[in-house]
C-alpha cells in the first residue's frame, strides 16, 4: 500500500465517487484540498493511513450484485439479504448525501436555486425511507420469517395483528410508489444527475451519489414487489387452505 499513500485525495474520488464517502467519515476535505497525498493528510490529522486505504480499497472493490438467482431463494434469506445490504445501505448514504445536499445550498444554491428542491425532496426520502424500513423490519419481515420457520416444521402460524399478510405489504407498495416518484422528480431536476458546468468535486460527487441512491432503490423495491411480497402471500395462502 506504499505507493497508494502517495496518491492525492482527489485521484481517489476522481476514479471512483464512492470513496468520498470514506473521506468524508474522517473529516478529510476532498473537494477543495483534494491535492493533498494520503500520507500527507493521515500525518497531519493523526490518521492510520493502513486503515484509510483499507476502506478506500474495500469500497473499490466491492461490487454491485451480478445475474444472482434472488428468485430462488428462500423467503427468510431474502428478507435477511434486503435489510443487511439495501436496507443498511439506504442507512449509510443518506448520512453522507444530508450534509452533501446542505453543502450545496449554502455555496452554489444561490446560482443553483434547484438544489433547495432537490434537498427538500431528499430530506422527505431519508425520513420516510427511515420509517418504511423500521416497519418492514419490526412487523412485515418478522412475520415472513414466521411463516417460512412454521412451513419447514409443519408448525401452526398465529393469526397477526395486522390480519393478513397482503395489508401490510399493500402499505410497503404504496409507499414504494411514493419514493419513485419522489426521485423521479430528482432526476428531472438534475438533468438525470448532470452536473452543470461550474460544479466543484462535491457537487459531482453529490449529483454520482443520489444517482446510485435511486439505482440501489430501484434493485431493493423489484427484490421487494417483484419477489419477496408476492411469495410472501402465496405461503400464506398455504396456512389459510390448510386451515380450510
Amino acid at each position: 500500500m506504499e505507493n497508494l499513500k502517495n496518491r492525492t485525495i482527489g485521484s481517489f474520488v476522481a476514479q471512483d465517487y464512492r470513496t468520498a464517502a470514506v473521506f468524508s467519515k474522517y473529516k478529510i476535505d476532498f473537494c477543495c484540498k483534494g491535492n493533498r497525498t494520503v500520507d500527507e493528510v493521515c500525518e497531519k490529522q493523526n490518521i492510520n493511513s493502513e486503515t484509510l486505504l483499507q476502506s478506500i480499497q474495500e469500497v473499490v472493490q466491492s461490487e454491485n450484485n451480478g445475474s444472482i438467482d434472488f428468485n430462488s431463494w428462500p423467503l427468510d434469506l431474502l428478507a435477511d439479504y434486503i435489510e443487511k445490504t439495501h436496507h443498511r445501505y439506504v442507512e449509510d448514504k443518506t448520512q453522507t448525501l444530508l450534509p452533501f445536499l446542505d453543502k450545496l445550498c449554502k455555496v452554489h444554491g444561490a446560482h443553483h436555486p434547484e438544489l433547495f428542491k432537490i434537498n427538500e425532496l431528499f430530506i422527505g426520502c431519508a425520513a420516510e425511507l427511515s420509517q418504511h424500513m423500521k416497519k418492514e423490519e419490526l412487523i412485515l419481515f418478522p412475520f415472513i420469517k414466521r411463516m417460512v420457520k412454521a412451513k419447514d416444521s409443519d408448525g401452526l402460524l398465529s393469526q397477526p395483528s395486522f390480519g393478513s399478510v397482503s395489508n401490510p405489504i399493500a402499505m410497503m407498495m404504496h409507499e414504494h410508489d411514493n419514493e419513485g416518484e419522489r426521485f423521479r422528480e430528482i432526476a428531472n431536476l438534475t438533468d438525470n444527475y448532470t452536473p452543470p458546468a461550474d460544479a466543484c468535486t462535491t457537487y459531482r460527487v453529490t449529483f454520482a451519489m443520489l444517482k446510485e441512491f435511486e439505482e440501489d432503490l430501484h434493485k431493493h423495491i423489484h427484490l421487494e414487489n417483484n419477489i419477496l411480497f408476492p411469495k410472501a402471500v402465496i405461503l400464506e395462502k398455504d396456512f389459510v387452505e390448510v386451515a380450510q
